[in-house]
């Protein structure tokens, strides 16, 4: 056999020599990761696929009969929908917004930053109890502050405004809470993406006579899509399984996560609990799949200057 043949069937087995060289320092806790979600979700789908007989449980489609009836798994199901439709985007411009500021250098911007990555250092529940006492009812600070009680500020408002008492106010409280909680997230993603962009690229287009406005939708756009695209999967699946800003701030409004908790903790019907959790993993599943598909397509009709 001739050297070259020799070397064109040894080609596959080095290619898989060195694929497993690479991912062989990884394999551990990628096991342990994946064994461990599988545990979960065989675990939750024999727990929603069954229902208690007597002393005993049978397999039975019943829990998700029951509660696809329940006039609070709708509401649940479309106040969670909502927020993950409202906050994806919102945390997707907070992070732009916030990366194109620190995109520039400028002084003290390393101090800046520092400040901006703050939110992510607080505890969620923190954050959700600072946002709750800012606008409790009736002796939050904001109506306090409305009502002209913080001179010199006047009185805008007559009464004090009982910002839980709505869903969209309450929803909006929880949106805020949570999109300020994790925009450090967002912003450091893309702002990953905008530090990879060469700048002679954009010298190129500006002397070509782009505009910002060119400059931006043109050339930076496409260039950061990559990181666009991570900044909008990982923020839809975080809004879909959100539970603490729900459960402090918009408790009488439930969500999928805080239903769970309902189901579980207060009706002790783990069976219902873990139906609702199965359909919101398939939510989950499903909205990362249309968004993949989506981003795709984006990334096929965006093109650079």
């Amino acid at each position: 056999m001739s050297s070259l043949n020799k070397q064109v069937m040894a080609a596959p087995f080095k290619k898989c020599r060195d694929a497993v060289v690479k991912v062989w320092p990884l394999l551990p806790a990628m096991l342990y990761l994946v064994g461990f979600q599988i545990i979960v979700l065989v675990y939750l789908l024999a727990l929603s696929f069954s229902s208690p007989r007597g002393n005993s449980t049978v397999p039975s489609c019943s829990s998700f009969a029951l509660i696809m009836s329940d006039r609070r798994f709708r509401e649940a199901l479309f106040n969670t929908t909502l927020f993950t439709v409202a906050g994806t985007p919102l945390e997707l411009i907070a992070g732009l917004v916030f990366a194109f500021l620190l995109y520039r250098s400028f002084i003290l911007r390393n101090i800046i930053r520092s400040v901006f990555l703050i939110p992510l250092a607080l505890p969620a529940l923190v954050t959700a109890m600072m946002i709750y006492v800012l606008f409790d009812y009736p002796g939050g600070h904001v109506n306090h502050l409305l009502l002209g009680n913080y001179p010199p500020f006047p009185a805008i408002i007559g009464e004090p405004i009982c910002w839980r008492a709505s869903l969209l106010t309450a929803l909006s409280l929880s949106l805020v809470g949570k999109v300020w909680r994790d925009m450090p997230i967002s912003m450091l993603i893309i702002l990953a993406g905008l530090n990879g962009i060469d700048p002679e690229l954009l010298d190129a287009a500006k002397s070509m006579g782009a505009s910002l406005r060119q400059r931006f939708f043109r050339v930076i756009v496409p260039l950061i899509i990559p990181s666009i695209s991570v900044v909008v999967l990982l923020r839809s699946v975080e809004m879909w399984k959100e539970f603490i800003f729900p459960f402090v701030l918009a408790g009488r409004y439930r969500f999928l996560g805080t239903l769970i908790d309902f189901y579980y903790n207060e009706t002790g019907n783990p069976h219902h609990a873990a139906a609702v959790a199965i359909i919101m993993v398939t939510c989950i599943v499903g909205t990362t799949l249309v968004l993949h598909k989506l981003l795709d397509v984006l990334k096929r009709y965006a093109a650079p200057l």
